[in-house]
């Protein structure tokens, strides 16, 4: 990929400055040429594999992600491309683009986060509920036994 854009994978630092680059510029340059073979990298298993392959091999959430981030990806390279060409992206197409992503990108975690969020048990809901709040029934059956009991057993002595 960095031989495409016309940077040797070789080339160290002096390289850079031997060619007569301002430092600034050979310092981006070096910093571009590093996240570029980043990305070689992290891609490679996905070049040995067949999109079939891969596709079949993960959930329908997991392809949507893997889809998403390939989209966005691409399209991140070609903002970089543009910056290259002397072309501002912010008033480029590839901006709206980008944004229709994050926005899929975000709808697709909302959906996890929704499989991944606590399930309500409504039965243990209802009797915890049920267990707070006050009866006045059942405060009133309370009230009659204790009123019964003391006359079972006598009237209390008072001290």
């Amino acid at each position: 990929m960095a031989a495409h854009l016309g940077v040797r994978g070789e080339q160290n630092s002096s390289d850079f400055e031997a060619e007569k680059y301002p430092r600034e510029i050979a310092n981006n340059l070096r910093a571009f040429q590093d996240s570029l073979t980043e990305v070689e990298k992290a891609l490679a298993p996905l070049k040995k594999a067949s999109l079939g392959d891969v596709h079949n091999k993960l959930q329908t959430l997991d392809r949507a992600k893997l889809e998403l981030v390939s989209a966005y990806a691409i399209n991140s390279m070609f903002w970089m491309y543009l910056c290259t060409q002397g072309v501002n992206p912010r008033d480029h197409p590839i901006k709206h683009e980008l944004g229709r992503i994050q926005k899929y990108m975000n709808r697709v975690k909302e959906i996890m986060d929704k499989e991944n969020a606590a399930k309500l048990d409504k039965g243990a809901a209802k009797r915890f509920v049920k267990a707070a709040l006050y009866d006045a029934a059942e405060e009133k059956r309370k009230g009659k036994r204790k009123a019964t009991g003391d006359t079972e057993s006598g009237p209390s002595k008072k001290r």
